[in-house]
């Protein structure tokens, strides 16, 4: 390009990427979380798919075999049987739905509630911030246990009170810490500029506030989602979550824990398979907040 291009105006539009094309270009070149949300993906895929892989129904009891049998590849026996003689693979693939699906769902509530509440609250200030916050003390001082126990006095043992539970009291670390991020930023210049524009409170609140508060909320999202799959694991531990015959990682930890010294591969298979995801998980959580902190464009 010559300088006579640039002084007629003939020089060709230079387009810049977008905020979210920018944040993905930089996920992607951060190999450590990309590597992790590759076996991720297989992880959840396994899971999800497994009804459709030809495999054993979780609930298949092959009497031939002993409780807690060892590995055996030539029937086919990955990580061995449990208690009931049944296949611990599958049940282990079948127990991944339960608990990814309990970890997603409550993370996504605790991620919508969570971030308008405190974004809303941080950004107005004032009265509306001390009775939105106080509302937040109030819900804290309620035991989480205490809570669980009583929706299953009231509704009976299901595992959609998991889903309840979790998803009501998961939100509210999440408002505190978007609270803090909307405090720290709503004197900004660009802040003051939208107040001066004109612009509504709702409308800077979602188009400059929230995104702004992506980095830290990212990476919290990242640490709730395994958070949570371990508070699903200790209420089926207690009896309280999911039900015989159904299973999530956290009841199949339980089972082989009692069993450890005997038959150490069945806890080894599980908690492997446990270790593996929360890792991953965090990893992408490392990525994703490199990708979206706004000091790192």
């Amino acid at each position: 390009m010559s300088v006579a291009d640039i002084t007629l105006g003939t020089a060709p539009e230079v387009k810049g990427r977008s905020l979210w094309a920018d944040a993905r270009h930089r996920f992607l070149r951060n190999k450590a979380a990309v590597t992790s949300l590759v076996i991720f993906c297989i992880i959840a895929l396994a899971c999800f798919l497994a009804p459709h892989l030809g495999l054993r129904a979780p609930d298949d009891i092959n009497w031939e075999l002993e409780s807690w049998g060892p590995p055996n590849l030539e029937l086919g026996y990955l990580l061995g049987t449990d208690a009931n003689n049944r296949d611990l693979f599958v049940r282990l693939l079948y127990g991944g739905q339960v608990s990814l699906l309990v970890g997603f769902t409550a993370t996504l509530v605790s991620l919508v509630i969570g971030v308008i509440w405190g974004a809303t609250a941080g950004f107005i200030g004032g009265r509306v911030d001390g009775f939105m916050m106080r509302i937040v003390d109030i819900l804290y001082s309620i035991p989480f246990i205490f809570f669980v126990i009583m929706l299953t006095v009231v509704f009976g043992r299901h595992i959609t009170l998991i889903y309840i539970a979790i998803g009501a009291v998961s939100w509210l670390d999440m408002a505190r810490i978007v609270r803090g991020q909307t405090i720290s930023i709503r004197r900004r210049e660009y802040i003051e500029a939208a107040e001066a524009s004109g612009v509504s409170k709702w409308r800077i609140i979602t188009r400059h506030v929230i995104p702004n508060c992506m980095g830290p909320v990212v990476v919290y999202v990242t640490l709730t989602v395994p958070n949570v799959i371990l508070i699903e694991s200790f209420i089926s531990f207690l009896g309280m979550g999911v039900q015989e015959p159904d299973s999530s990682w956290g009841t199949l930890i339980s089972e082989a824990a009692v069993v450890m010294e005997i038959a150490p591969w069945a806890i080894i298979g599980t908690g492997s398979m446990l270790a593996i995801t929360l890792l991953s998980l965090n990893f992408i959580g490392d990525g994703m907040r490199d990708a979206l902190d706004p000091r790192d464009r």
